[in-house]
């Protein structure tokens, strides 16, 4: 038995009672998998630009070399990021809890989870979340 994906515009026309069925799931398990595959090769091909430095003695292209460096190891370190949270949203949904606030129980919805798969909290909790940070950001300083 094949299974047919949904389409984004098939997967936003279903009844609101659908939230999170197994075609729903499938859809969004093909698309972390997906976006995990090529984040797994831009972090392989900028390991790769990393190891293929070329050397310079002028001062100044020294430099700049490193400051790229460091640039490039900043990026990698921000996708390595993203790539756990991709991995923990494949195991939210092997779990059954994908789609689900884990600070309300609420659902993400439809089209947040298409804008940012590896959300974890409904828009009003991340807001809540933010809020905290701010504040204590703040009252750091």
């Amino acid at each position: 038995m094949t299974l047919t994906l949904l389409t984004e515009a098939e997967l936003l026309a279903q009844p609101a009672d659908d939230y999170m069925s197994d075609a729903q799931q499938q859809f969004f398990r093909a698309l972390l998998l997906s976006q995990r595959g090529e984040l797994q090769a831009r972090i392989a091909e900028a390991l790769e630009t990393l190891r293929e430095r070329e050397t310079s003695s002028d001062p100044a292209d020294i430099g700049s070399a490193e400051e790229q460096r460091q640039w490039q190891l900043r990026q990698l370190e921000r996708e390595r990021k993203l790539l756990d949270k991709l991995d923990q949203a494949l195991a939210h949904l092997a779990r059954g809890e994908y789609g689900w606030c884990r600070e309300t129980g609420e659902a993400i919805g439809l089209k947040r989870l298409l804008l940012r798969p590896t959300a974890s909290l409904c828009v009003e909790a991340k807001e809540r979340q933010e809020q905290r940070e701010i504040h204590l950001r703040d009252r750091d300083q």
